[in-house]
């Protein structure tokens, strides 16, 4: 079912879909939905956690990279990482900007509930870092949210039907990665608060 409904999800918002479509796209009667999901809005949720491992895998392997060299990350390196899995998995991508800000309420709580968990994944691996050890853990959440925020801006952007092709997809790279730029400066001259 889940397959069925990110077809129907590829162009239309989640809450355009009915039960019926969903249940005729994954071959069942529509009352044998309710052996799997208790609503479409179960449905939606669980939509949403499928499409943040895809996510997550996205930031864990960025994080891995920012591990392995103990120092914030490259902009260029997280884009890299950020556009493959874009182009890996556009259905989930486009599901997850598409509903961030959609009709559903439960959805959209479920995504902030995930951006929120994935700042403060991120939080955490920058506070490992030398260079941001004195960092309060308020400071560290505001920089995670920056960088996770950039990161879905882009990720809107590259997913716009206006904004396609190679030509529109390196203005995008290429302004995003200015934005990490700053960010990454900013958290190098960022000086902590000792009172």
């Amino acid at each position: 079912m889940l397959d069925a409904t990110m077809e129907l999800v590829a162009e239309r918002s989640f809450g355009s879909i009915s039960l019926r479509e969903v249940a005729r796209g994954a071959g069942i009667v529509p009352t044998a939905f309710y052996r799997h999901f208790a609503s479409m809005e179960d449905l939606g949720v669980t939509l949403v956690e499928d499409s943040m491992r895809v996510l997550r895998r996205t930031l864990r392997e960025g994080r891995r990279d920012l591990a392995a060299r103990q120092a914030l990350p490259t902009a260029q390196n997280s884009l890299a990482i950020l556009l493959r899995h874009v182009h890996d998995n556009e259905a989930q991508f486009r599901f997850l900007v598409r509903e961030q800000h959609g009709g559903i309420a439960e959805i959209r709580r479920a995504i902030d509930t995930e951006l929120r968990l994935f700042s403060k994944e991120l939080a955490i691996d920058l506070s490992r870092l030398p260079d941001l050890a004195q960092w309060s853990p308020e400071d560290l959440e505001l920089a995670a949210e920056l960088i996770v925020t950039i990161m879905l801006t882009a990720v809107a952007d590259l997913l716009d039907n206006d904004y396609r092709g190679r030509e529109a997809e390196r203005d995008i790279v290429a302004r995003t990665e200015r934005q990490l730029v700053m960010v990454f400066l900013g958290m190098g001259q960022w000086r902590v608060r000792t009172d």
